[in-house]
């Protein structure tokens, strides 16, 4: 296999590729849009002289983590042919962009995983988790705290770059596990007319409250809900706010929508206030728990030194990572609060772990002795987990409800 970039001209090529592989048929439209998000990417091709038999899409983002942000490819499109599974097809696409991510500066890549089995053995590990709520709005949603009473307003969608945009990037900030959007990922992912997974969804509508902004959130309707005669469905894309009682004001909102009777949100962090301040639970359920964002630390020095610690920890990491060798080895990690130093050490490990489960632990969302515990993590020195726990500690959980 010849591994190599992919041109725009070939661009059609690849989509070609990616629908026969996930047994797609788009319209023309949605093949458009795909188009146009493939073209914003950096893009790999596995060929087989001048077949392009694999393909892989990296999305150019820049990822919110403890105490800042880091440069983060986003895999996507990853496709290859049935006529040539089995021979180190993907492998090879995932190491061009390990080396370019080395090479470039890029020390983190992240995904959603589309089988989990897949991707657990290039590196990636589960570093933020969702929650799947479901509201009964057949009657007022009962709440434990008063909600903010400031007036809500909605933002026609075409605003909503200029209006929300800034506010989701200060939210952005204070939660780690976040991509930076500019205006055309707003228009074009969260704000399309039309919902790819369900057609019969309304446009999106936005309402916000406050002047200024003190929170937003963003959902769709559907007449009918989940069958004829049923009451309609509100389903939940987003929602930011700063406090308790806006999040409470904005979800009575939800769910006081007239002729509907549902409110569904896939995707909320699991430590999300509503799940404390709704006072029947039996209205307000959790329908689900899944791994959201998949992170692979691909340079560990850069990575780790990259992001803010809460405690000081002084530990050795022996380190695991097949595909990257550099990344193996003894290393002695020295974090706080201030600073941070990462290096090469012959001194006994306290803790020996493999980079998927150091990449799972990294944004705060996993914690170290739960992996001790799981069998996953040798602790060498007693109180070495709960040492690099603290450290890793995050106000919020680590969430992201940006798919891609």
């Amino acid at each position: 296999m010849d591994i190599r970039g992919v041109p725009e001209a070939h661009v059609d090529r690849a989509l070609d590729l990616v629908y026969l592989v996930f047994h797609d048929a788009p319209e023309e439209e949605r093949r458009k849009h795909h188009r146009e998000l493939v073209l914003g990417c950096e893009r790999i091709g596995a060929y087989d002289g001048d077949t392009l038999v694999g393909f892989l899409a990296a999305h150019r983002f820049t990822l919110s983590v403890p105490g800042g942000d880091l440069p983060c490819p986003g895999p996507t499109f990853v496709a290859v042919a049935p006529t040539h599974r089995r021979r180190g097809v993907l492998s090879a696409l995932m190491a061009e962009l390990f080396r370019r991510g080395v090479r470039q500066g890029r020390p983190l890549a992240a995904l959603w995983a589309s089988q989990d089995a897949i991707y657990g053995r290039f590196g990636f590990g589960p570093a933020t988790e969702g929650l799947g709520v479901e509201i009964d709005s057949r009657r007022p949603l009962a709440l434990r705290v008063p909600p903010d009473e400031r007036p809500l307003r909605l933002i026609d969608p075409a605003d909503a770059p200029a209006v929300v945009g800034p506010y989701f990037e200060a939210t952005r900030a204070a939660r780690a596990g976040r991509h930076a959007r500019d205006a055309e990922r707003w228009r074009g992912e969260w704000l399309a007319e039309r919902d790819e997974d369900d057609d019969e969804l309304s446009p999106p509508r936005i309402v916000a409250l406050g002047e200024p902004l003190a929170g937003y959130a963003v959902y769709r309707t559907k007449a009918g809900g989940d069958g004829p005669g049923a009451p309609g469905l509100v389903r939940v894309d987003e929602l930011e706010a700063d406090d308790a009682a806006v999040a409470a004001a904005l979800w009575r909102y939800l769910a006081a929508i007239d002729l509907t009777g549902t409110v569904r949100a896939w995707g909320r962090p699991l430590d999300d206030p509503l799940l404390r301040f709704a006072a029947d639970r039996d209205q307000v359920r959790v329908t689900g728990q899944y791994p959201g964002l998949w992170v692979r630390l691909v340079d560990v020095a850069a990575a780790l030194t990259g992001r803010g610690w809460a405690a000081p920890v002084d530990v050795v990491l022996e380190v695991r990572d097949d595909h990257l060798p550099a990344n193996s080895g003894r290393f002695r990690l020295t974090a706080g609060p201030r600073s941070s130093a990462y290096g090469p050490t012959d001194d006994a490990p306290d803790l020996t772990l493999d980079v998927r489960d150091l990449a799972a632990c990294y944004l705060g969302g996993t914690r170290v002795g739960s992996l001790v515990r799981a069998g996953l993590v040798t602790e060498h020195t007693p109180g070495a987990a709960a040492r690099l726990d603290d450290a890793l500690r995050t106000e919020l959980l680590p969430h992201t409800g940006d798919e891609f």
